[in-house]
């Protein structure tokens, strides 16, 4: 098998930021777990990435002390192939999942998670330029209104559309649960 699928982010620590809105959640954990589950019974490695930063202390939640860097409720339970920590936006950054995925022998990657339009498409985007082939799947990623300094408010879907476009045919392909794990097994 040459894909891996990279779950990013998918942590309790969102939900002790204030943006967090459970508006998508449901959508978001039906194909997470849509893609989790498929990628298990394909015999996809399934990779797990984890944020954290900012000052070690209990009551930061990305911090590992907090005890909110972990798996978010909801998402289905699944045996990684792997997990990295990551402090920086991209997965790729000082965590050692580049050497994985070459010892690996893996050419492509699925992305999904959250942020779509930070963690997520900062992974993608370097990803590609490092000369791997991405299946981004925005149904499966998450996040959150975002207001710019003009006043004006991004949904969520807003957010998607746009990161959907910068990413088509430049950094990845834009497909569906089904079409990621069709790719992957063809």
């Amino acid at each position: 098998m040459n894909t891996a699928l990279l779950l990013i982010d998918v942590q309790e620590s969102f939900r002790h930021r204030p943006y967090w809105n459970e508006a998508e959640l449901p959508a978001f954990l039906d194909r997470c777990n849509a893609l989790v589950a498929g990628a298990q019974a394909a015999g996809i490695p399934v990779v797990r990435v984890l944020h954290s930063d900012g000052p070690e202390s209990v009551d930061n939640p990305f911090a590992l002390k907090s005890g909110q860097v972990r798996p978010l409720e909801g998402l289905v339970p699944y045996e990684a192939a792997a997990e990295f920590i990551k402090h920086r936006h991209s997965a790729l950054v000082g965590t050692g999942l580049s050497v994985w995925l070459h010892q690996q022998g893996i050419k492509r990657l699925i992305v999904a998670g959250i942020r779509t339009e930070q963690c997520c498409e900062t992974t993608t985007r370097h990803a590609s330029d490092e000369g791997w082939e991405v299946d981004y799947v925005t149904e499966a990623t998450l996040t959150f209104a975002m207001r710019h300094d003009s006043g004006v408010w991004l949904n969520p879907a807003d957010i998607k559309l746009r990161t959907e476009t910068v990413l088509k045919d430049r950094f990845a392909r834009i497909c569906t649960v089904a079409q990621a794990l069709q790719q992957a097994v063809s």
